[in-house]
Protein backbone atom coordinates (compact mmCIF):
# COMPACT_ATOMS: atom_id res chain seq x y z
CA UNK A 1 0.00 0.00 0.00
CA UNK A 2 1.66 3.45 -1.09
CA UNK A 3 2.10 5.58 2.06
CA UNK A 4 0.39 8.34 -0.25
CA UNK A 5 -2.67 6.41 -0.53
CA UNK A 6 -4.27 5.45 3.04
CA UNK A 7 -5.30 2.42 3.44
CA UNK A 8 -9.56 3.59 4.19
CA UNK A 9 -9.18 4.97 0.24
CA UNK A 10 -7.85 1.47 -1.11
CA UNK A 11 -10.14 0.77 -4.67
CA UNK A 12 -12.11 3.69 -3.33
CA UNK A 13 -12.53 4.48 -6.90
CA UNK A 14 -13.72 2.27 -10.25
CA UNK A 15 -12.80 3.83 -13.42
CA UNK A 16 -15.94 4.41 -15.65
CA UNK A 17 -14.27 5.98 -18.24
CA UNK A 18 -16.12 4.48 -21.07
CA UNK A 19 -19.89 5.21 -19.37
CA UNK A 20 -21.39 8.97 -19.44
CA UNK A 21 -20.89 11.78 -19.29
CA UNK A 22 -17.15 10.86 -20.42
CA UNK A 23 -18.44 7.97 -22.85
CA UNK A 24 -14.34 7.91 -23.64
CA UNK A 25 -13.72 4.84 -26.50
CA UNK A 26 -13.04 1.47 -25.20
CA UNK A 27 -9.38 1.52 -26.72
CA UNK A 28 -8.27 5.04 -24.74
CA UNK A 29 -10.16 3.86 -21.67
CA UNK A 30 -8.00 1.07 -21.47
CA UNK A 31 -4.75 2.94 -22.58
CA UNK A 32 -5.22 5.68 -19.90
CA UNK A 33 -6.57 2.81 -17.26
CA UNK A 34 -2.68 1.48 -17.57
CA UNK A 35 -1.58 4.64 -16.40
CA UNK A 36 -3.60 4.81 -13.55
CA UNK A 37 -2.46 1.59 -12.44
CA UNK A 38 1.00 2.60 -13.05
CA UNK A 39 1.04 6.17 -11.46
CA UNK A 40 1.68 6.70 -7.68
CA UNK A 41 -2.08 6.79 -6.79
CA UNK A 42 -2.86 3.37 -8.27
CA UNK A 43 -4.41 2.12 -4.88
CA UNK A 44 -7.01 4.60 -4.92
CA UNK A 45 -8.08 2.70 -8.27
CA UNK A 46 -10.45 0.03 -9.17
CA UNK A 47 -10.55 -2.02 -12.00
CA UNK A 48 -11.35 -0.64 -15.53
CA UNK A 49 -15.12 -0.69 -15.63
CA UNK A 50 -16.46 -2.61 -19.00
CA UNK A 51 -20.13 -2.80 -20.93
CA UNK A 52 -20.76 -6.55 -21.04
CA UNK A 53 -21.56 -5.71 -24.57
CA UNK A 54 -18.83 -4.65 -25.42
CA UNK A 55 -16.94 -7.87 -24.17
CA UNK A 56 -19.47 -9.92 -26.02
CA UNK A 57 -18.66 -7.97 -29.36
CA UNK A 58 -14.98 -8.74 -28.91
CA UNK A 59 -14.00 -5.12 -28.34
CA UNK A 60 -11.33 -6.46 -25.82
CA UNK A 61 -9.83 -9.12 -27.76
CA UNK A 62 -6.20 -7.95 -28.51
CA UNK A 63 -6.65 -4.61 -26.73
CA UNK A 64 -5.29 -5.45 -23.15
CA UNK A 65 -2.37 -7.94 -22.16
CA UNK A 66 -2.69 -11.12 -19.59
CA UNK A 67 -3.26 -10.33 -16.30
CA UNK A 68 -5.53 -6.85 -17.08
CA UNK A 69 -8.61 -7.02 -14.21
CA UNK A 70 -12.15 -5.54 -15.14
CA UNK A 71 -15.41 -4.66 -13.61
CA UNK A 72 -18.35 -6.29 -16.16
CA UNK A 73 -21.45 -4.14 -16.10
CA UNK A 74 -24.57 -6.39 -17.34
CA UNK A 75 -26.14 -3.70 -19.95
CA UNK A 76 -26.88 -6.78 -21.93
CA UNK A 77 -29.14 -8.13 -18.92
CA UNK A 78 -27.91 -11.17 -16.25
CA UNK A 79 -29.48 -13.38 -19.33
CA UNK A 80 -26.17 -12.03 -21.50
CA UNK A 81 -23.62 -11.77 -18.52
CA UNK A 82 -22.11 -15.55 -19.16
CA UNK A 83 -21.89 -15.11 -22.85
CA UNK A 84 -19.45 -11.89 -21.71
CA UNK A 85 -17.72 -13.53 -19.20
CA UNK A 86 -16.56 -16.61 -21.23
CA UNK A 87 -14.46 -14.26 -23.95
CA UNK A 88 -12.33 -12.71 -21.05
CA UNK A 89 -10.43 -16.23 -19.32
CA UNK A 90 -9.03 -16.65 -23.83
CA UNK A 91 -7.80 -13.30 -23.19
CA UNK A 92 -6.51 -13.60 -20.12
CA UNK A 93 -8.78 -11.20 -18.76
CA UNK A 94 -10.08 -11.74 -15.24
CA UNK A 95 -13.31 -10.19 -14.23
CA UNK A 96 -12.89 -8.91 -10.43
CA UNK A 97 -16.83 -8.28 -10.22
CA UNK A 98 -20.09 -8.30 -11.98
CA UNK A 99 -22.69 -5.43 -11.51
CA UNK A 100 -25.89 -5.54 -13.26
CA UNK A 101 -29.93 -4.10 -12.25
CA UNK A 102 -32.36 -6.57 -11.30
CA UNK A 103 -35.18 -4.22 -12.12
CA UNK A 104 -36.22 -0.92 -13.21
CA UNK A 105 -37.85 1.84 -10.86
CA UNK A 106 -40.95 0.61 -9.71
CA UNK A 107 -41.04 -2.97 -11.04
CA UNK A 108 -40.70 -6.01 -7.97
CA UNK A 109 -37.04 -6.62 -7.62
CA UNK A 110 -37.08 -10.47 -6.64
CA UNK A 111 -37.10 -11.84 -9.75
CA UNK A 112 -34.40 -10.77 -10.94
CA UNK A 113 -32.52 -11.44 -7.60
CA UNK A 114 -33.26 -15.16 -8.10
CA UNK A 115 -31.73 -15.31 -11.52
CA UNK A 116 -28.92 -13.24 -10.07
CA UNK A 117 -28.01 -15.16 -6.96
CA UNK A 118 -28.34 -18.41 -9.45
CA UNK A 119 -25.70 -16.70 -11.66
CA UNK A 120 -23.59 -16.20 -9.10
CA UNK A 121 -23.54 -19.36 -7.41
CA UNK A 122 -21.55 -20.38 -10.80
CA UNK A 123 -19.13 -18.33 -10.97
CA UNK A 124 -15.67 -18.41 -8.77
CA UNK A 125 -13.99 -15.30 -7.62
CA UNK A 126 -16.14 -12.65 -8.63
CA UNK A 127 -18.16 -10.66 -6.48
CA UNK A 128 -21.30 -9.67 -8.08
CA UNK A 129 -23.71 -6.26 -7.09
CA UNK A 130 -26.99 -6.11 -7.60
CA UNK A 131 -28.18 -2.68 -8.58
CA UNK A 132 -31.69 -2.32 -6.60
CA UNK A 133 -33.47 0.51 -7.74
CA UNK A 134 -34.26 2.72 -4.38
CA UNK A 135 -38.43 2.66 -4.49
CA UNK A 136 -40.51 -0.50 -4.37
CA UNK A 137 -39.40 -3.83 -2.96
CA UNK A 138 -36.34 -2.25 -1.63
CA UNK A 139 -35.62 -3.56 2.15
CA UNK A 140 -36.80 -7.32 0.91
CA UNK A 141 -34.73 -6.88 -1.97
CA UNK A 142 -31.45 -6.14 0.73
CA UNK A 143 -32.92 -9.13 3.00
CA UNK A 144 -32.59 -11.58 0.40
CA UNK A 145 -29.16 -10.37 -1.03
CA UNK A 146 -28.56 -10.44 3.11
CA UNK A 147 -29.32 -14.16 3.52
CA UNK A 148 -27.64 -14.81 -0.08
CA UNK A 149 -24.36 -13.57 1.48
CA UNK A 150 -24.76 -14.88 5.05
CA UNK A 151 -24.75 -18.66 3.35
CA UNK A 152 -21.42 -18.08 1.30
CA UNK A 153 -22.85 -16.14 -1.80
CA UNK A 154 -20.64 -13.17 -2.69
CA UNK A 155 -22.91 -11.01 -3.21
CA UNK A 156 -23.91 -7.25 -2.41
CA UNK A 157 -25.60 -4.40 -3.58
CA UNK A 158 -25.24 -1.94 -5.78
CA UNK A 159 -27.23 1.93 -5.19
CA UNK A 160 -27.22 4.96 -7.72
CA UNK A 161 -26.97 8.56 -6.43
CA UNK A 162 -27.51 10.62 -9.89
CA UNK A 163 -28.43 10.30 -13.23
CA UNK A 164 -30.19 12.46 -15.79
CA UNK A 165 -33.36 13.34 -13.95
CA UNK A 166 -34.40 14.63 -10.17
CA UNK A 167 -36.10 11.67 -9.09
CA UNK A 168 -32.84 9.38 -9.27
CA UNK A 169 -31.02 11.63 -6.72
CA UNK A 170 -32.00 10.20 -3.54
CA UNK A 171 -32.46 12.87 -0.48
CA UNK A 172 -29.88 12.97 2.48
CA UNK A 173 -32.73 10.94 4.57
CA UNK A 174 -33.03 8.22 2.04
CA UNK A 175 -29.34 7.56 1.02
CA UNK A 176 -28.94 7.61 5.15
CA UNK A 177 -31.33 5.29 5.44
CA UNK A 178 -30.02 2.56 2.25
CA UNK A 179 -26.67 2.98 4.29
CA UNK A 180 -28.24 2.35 7.42
CA UNK A 181 -30.21 -0.83 6.43
CA UNK A 182 -27.25 -1.92 4.95
CA UNK A 183 -25.46 -1.63 8.32
CA UNK A 184 -27.85 -3.57 9.77
CA UNK A 185 -27.45 -6.46 7.69
CA UNK A 186 -24.17 -6.51 6.89
CA UNK A 187 -24.39 -6.12 3.85
CA UNK A 188 -21.54 -4.27 1.65
CA UNK A 189 -22.73 -1.69 -1.17
CA UNK A 190 -21.56 -0.13 -3.95
CA UNK A 191 -22.95 3.32 -5.83
CA UNK A 192 -22.36 4.92 -8.95
CA UNK A 193 -24.00 8.15 -10.91
CA UNK A 194 -22.80 12.09 -10.02
CA UNK A 195 -20.03 11.35 -6.87
CA UNK A 196 -17.25 12.84 -9.00
CA UNK A 197 -16.51 15.36 -6.14
CA UNK A 198 -15.76 14.91 -2.43
CA UNK A 199 -18.47 17.71 -1.02
CA UNK A 200 -22.35 18.21 -1.95
CA UNK A 201 -22.85 20.35 -4.31
CA UNK A 202 -24.79 22.13 -6.76
CA UNK A 203 -23.95 21.19 -9.97
CA UNK A 204 -24.53 23.97 -12.56
CA UNK A 205 -24.24 21.87 -15.97
CA UNK A 206 -26.81 19.50 -14.50
CA UNK A 207 -28.74 21.47 -12.36
CA UNK A 208 -29.26 19.19 -9.56
CA UNK A 209 -27.28 18.91 -6.20
CA UNK A 210 -25.08 16.01 -6.22
CA UNK A 211 -24.06 13.92 -3.04
CA UNK A 212 -20.17 14.15 -2.25
CA UNK A 213 -18.10 11.02 -1.85
CA UNK A 214 -16.52 12.35 0.76
CA UNK A 215 -20.07 13.03 2.69
CA UNK A 216 -21.21 9.35 2.00
CA UNK A 217 -17.32 8.46 3.55
CA UNK A 218 -18.06 9.88 6.26
CA UNK A 219 -21.80 8.97 6.80
CA UNK A 220 -20.81 5.31 6.37
CA UNK A 221 -17.71 5.66 8.87
CA UNK A 222 -20.40 6.75 11.15
CA UNK A 223 -23.32 4.24 10.72
CA UNK A 224 -20.64 1.41 11.23
CA UNK A 225 -19.78 3.23 14.39
CA UNK A 226 -23.67 2.47 15.03
CA UNK A 227 -24.53 6.26 14.24
CA UNK A 228 -28.43 6.69 14.03
CA UNK A 229 -30.30 8.30 10.95
CA UNK A 230 -30.55 11.32 11.73
CA UNK A 231 -26.54 11.58 12.56
CA UNK A 232 -25.95 9.60 9.20
CA UNK A 233 -28.52 11.64 7.44
CA UNK A 234 -26.36 14.74 8.65
CA UNK A 235 -23.49 13.76 7.27
CA UNK A 236 -25.00 13.19 4.06
CA UNK A 237 -26.46 16.79 3.81
CA UNK A 238 -23.68 18.99 4.92
CA UNK A 239 -21.58 21.13 2.63
CA UNK A 240 -18.68 21.99 5.53
CA UNK A 241 -15.69 19.85 5.24
CA UNK A 242 -14.39 20.21 8.29
CA UNK A 243 -16.33 17.09 10.15
CA UNK A 244 -16.23 14.47 7.02
CA UNK A 245 -12.02 15.47 6.64
CA UNK A 246 -11.32 14.82 10.56
CA UNK A 247 -13.85 11.84 10.65
CA UNK A 248 -11.38 10.29 7.74
CA UNK A 249 -8.48 11.57 9.25
CA UNK A 250 -8.85 9.69 12.86
CA UNK A 251 -9.72 6.01 10.56
CA UNK A 252 -7.07 6.55 7.44
CA UNK A 253 -4.77 3.40 8.61
CA UNK A 254 -8.19 0.64 8.63
CA UNK A 255 -10.23 -0.68 6.08
CA UNK A 256 -13.40 1.09 4.58
CA UNK A 257 -16.24 -0.53 6.47
CA UNK A 258 -19.65 -1.47 4.26
CA UNK A 259 -18.71 0.94 1.53
CA UNK A 260 -17.37 -0.91 -1.58
CA UNK A 261 -16.65 2.46 -3.57
CA UNK A 262 -18.37 3.79 -6.58
CA UNK A 263 -17.82 4.26 -10.27
CA UNK A 264 -16.22 7.36 -11.66
CA UNK A 265 -15.58 8.58 -15.15
CA UNK A 266 -13.14 10.42 -13.68
CA UNK A 267 -10.04 9.16 -11.87
CA UNK A 268 -8.52 12.54 -11.60
CA UNK A 269 -11.24 14.81 -10.46
CA UNK A 270 -11.82 12.67 -6.95
CA UNK A 271 -7.92 12.70 -6.73
CA UNK A 272 -7.61 16.01 -6.92
CA UNK A 273 -10.79 16.69 -4.42
CA UNK A 274 -8.85 14.20 -2.27
CA UNK A 275 -5.48 16.25 -2.80
CA UNK A 276 -7.17 19.33 -2.14
CA UNK A 277 -8.52 18.06 1.36
CA UNK A 278 -5.17 16.61 2.63
CA UNK A 279 -6.64 13.13 3.03
CA UNK A 280 -4.22 12.20 0.15
CA UNK A 281 -0.62 13.12 0.00
CA UNK A 282 -0.16 14.26 -3.63
CA UNK A 283 3.54 15.16 -3.04
CA UNK A 284 6.69 13.45 -4.77
CA UNK A 285 8.56 10.47 -3.30
CA UNK A 286 6.90 8.13 -0.81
Amino acid sequence: MSTQVPRLLAGLVDDAAVFPPGSASLPDAALTHRTHRDSWYADLVGPLLVPASAVAAGELSGLVSDGFVVGLIGDTGIEGLPFALSFLPPDGITARQVEVAVARRGEDPQPGLAALLALAEGLTGVDVYAEIPLTFGLMGALDTLAEARAGGLPVAAKFRTGGLAAELFPTPAELAAVICACRDRDLPFKLTAGLHHALRHLDPETGFTHHGFGNVLAATLAAADGADLATVAALLGTADPRQLVETARTRRDHPRPLWVGFGSCSILEPLTDLIRLGLVNGGHGA
